[in-house]
C-alpha cells in the first residue's frame, strides 16, 4: 500500500527544503514553468498554488495527477519515489479514490480527436446541480468538484472545434463563475478575485455578451461586497453598456448591481435613483425566458425586495450623508412583509444572511433588542454554514449598534460576535 497523505505531505515537504531550498512559492512557480504551455493558463496563480502546496504538505490533500507530472518534472524524481504505489501500480488516496499513475494519464482526448458535443449538456445539467446542492451542502463543500470539472472542460474547450468550442469556453465560465461566488460566500476574497478574473476572460473566449455582461456583474457583486462602490457601478455599467442586445435575465442583474453601487456611493440623489434602477429591474423580471444554468437567483421570490431593502437599509446608515428614518422604516417594512416567505425556503444560508439584514434595519429604528434577538439566529446559521457572507453582515450589524455598546443588548452582541473577531465598537 502506498503511504497515506500526511505520510505523502511529510515527504513532499523534506524534497522542498532539501537543497537548493525553495519556498513554496519558488516551488509554486517552477511547477507553472514545468506546465505544457496549452496547459499553463488553466493552472491558478502563483499564490493560490503555494496555498495548495502547503495543503499537500499538511496532509490535507494529495496532489492529483496533473500536479505529480509537474512535481517529477521539477524535482527529477519518479512517482514512486515522491508518493508511493501500491500493488497494482495505482496511486492510492484514504479517501478511497484511486488515481492512475501520471505517466499513464492522457488527456480526455489527443487534439486530432472530435469532441462529443453531448458532453457540453452533460455539464451544463451538473452546473445546474451544483447551484442546487449548494442551496442545502453550503458553498465551500463543492470546490473540489466545481474545480475539477473547470479543469476537464478547459482541456475539452481547448481540444474542441468548430461551434463547439466557444459553448465549452462558456460553460467553462459559468464554473468558474460558481467558483469564484463559492470562496466569495466562504470568505475568501482573493481566491474568489482570482477566479472572477478567470470568468472574466473565459466568458470573452466564448464569444457570448450575455455571459461578458454576466461576468461583469459578477464583478460588480465582488466589488459591492468589498464596499467599493465607485468600482461596482464602473463594473455594472459596463455589463449595460449593451443592453438592448443583452436577455432580460442579465439587465435585471447589472440593474440591480448598480442600484447596490449607488447605495454604497450614497449623496444627494442616490435613493430616488436606486429606486429608479430597482423598478426597471422590476418590469423586466417576467421576461426571464433563457436556456442559461446561472444567474437564476433573480427568478426566487421576492429577489428584487430583498435587493430593495438591502439598500435602503445602507442609504439610512450614520455614515451616509443622506440618511434619513424614513429609509430604514422602509426597509424594514419590507423586511416584516417578506421574511415569512423567506422563512420558508429551503437555503438556510441565504435566510441568514436576510435576517442579519433584517437586524441591521431594527438597530437603524432604534431597537436594539430585536436586532440581538435576530442574530443570535444568524451566529447560530453561520457557525453551521462557515458563510462568510453572514459575518460580513454581522459586522455590519455591529457598527450600527455601536449607540447601544455599553448597553445589555451591545453587550449581548459583543459576546455573540467574540468568537468571530468580535464587534466594531472593541
Amino acid at each position: 500500500m502506498s503511504p497515506d497523505k500526511k505520510a505523502i505531505g511529510a515527504h513532499l515537504r523534506e524534497v522542498r527544503e532539501a537543497p537548493p531550498y525553495w519556498s513554496r512559492a519558488d516551488l509554486a512557480r517552477l511547477l507553472r514553468q514545468a506546465s505544457d504551455p496549452l496547459d499553463r493558463p488553466n493552472l491558478p496563480h502563483v499564490k493560490t498554488l503555494a496555498e495548495m502546496i502547503k495543503n499537500w504538505e499538511y496532509g490535507k490533500y494529495t496532489p492529483n495527477p496533473r500536479y505529480r507530472v509537474l512535481y517529477c518534472r521539477v524535482t527529477g524524481k519518479n512517482e514512486d519515489e515522491l508518493f508511493g504505489a501500491d500493488v497494482d501500480g495505482r496511486i492510492s488516496r484514504r479517501d478511497g479514490l484511486l488515481r492512475e499513475p501520471a505517466a499513464d494519464i492522457a488527456l480526455p482526448q489527443r487534439l486530432s480527436d472530435p469532441i462529443a458535443p453531448e458532453l457540453a449538456d452533460y455539464f451544463v445539467e451538473q452546473l445546474a446541480g451544483h447551484y442546487r446542492a449548494d442551496r442545502y451542502l453550503g458553498a465551500l463543500r463543492l470546490i473540489p468538484t466545481g474545480m475539477a470539472q473547470y479543469e476537464l472542460l478547459c482541456d475539452l474547450a481547448n481540444a474542441a472545434r468548430g461551434t463547439l468550442r466557444p459553448r465549452l469556453w462558456s460553460l467553462a465560465t459559468g464554473y468558474a463563475a460558481f467558483l469564484g461566488w463559492t470562496y466569495q460566500d466562504g470568505g475568501d476574497i482573493d481566491r474568489s478575485a482570482y477566479w472572477h478574473d478567470v470568468m472574466l476572460e473565459r466568458s470573452h473566449r466564448s464569444h457570448d455578451l450575455n455571459l461578458v455582461a454576466f461576468a461583469l456583474h459578477n464583478k460588480a457583486m465582488l466589488h459591492a461586497d468589498l464596499l467599493d462602490g465607485p468600482g461596482a457601478l464602473d463594473l455594472a455599467r459596463a455589463a449595460l453598456v449593451k443592453q438592448d442586445t443583452l436577455t432580460p435575465k442579465v439587465r435585471v442583474l447589472a440593474l440591480q448591481q448598480a442600484a447596490h453601487a449607488m447605495s454604497l456611493i450614497g449623496g444627494q440623489g442616490a435613493r430616488d435613483e436606486c429606486a429608479r434602477l430597482l423598478d426597471e429591474a422590476a418590469a423586466l423580471v417576467d421576461q426571464v425566458d433563457d436556456p442559461y444554468p446561472w444567474g437564476g437567483a433573480c427568478l426566487t421570490s421576492h429577489y428584487l425586495d430583498i435587493q430593495r431593502a438591502t439598500c435602503l437599509v445602507r442609504l439610512a446608515a450614520p455614515a451616509e450623508a443622506s440618511a434619513n428614518p424614513s429609509a430604514a422604516a422602509e426597509a424594514l417594512a419590507i423586511w416584516e412583509r417578506i421574511m415569512p416567505d423567506l422563512l420558508t425556503a429551503d437555503a438556510r444560508r441565504d435566510v441568514g444572511v436576510f435576517r442579519a439584514r433584517q437586524a441591521q434595519a431594527y438597530a437603524l429604528q432604534g431597537e436594539p433588542r430585536q436586532a440581538v434577538r435576530l442574530a443570535r439566529e444568524v451566529v447560530q446559521a453561520a457557525d453551521e454554514t462557515g458563510s462568510g457572507r453572514m459575518r460580513s453582515e454581522l459586522r455590519g450589524l455591529a457598527a450600527y449598534m455601536r449607540p447601544w455598546a455599553l448597553e445589555q443588548s451591545g453587550q449581548q452582541l459583543s459576546e455573540m460576535l467574540a468568537p468571530m473577531g468580535g464587534s466594531t465598537w472593541l
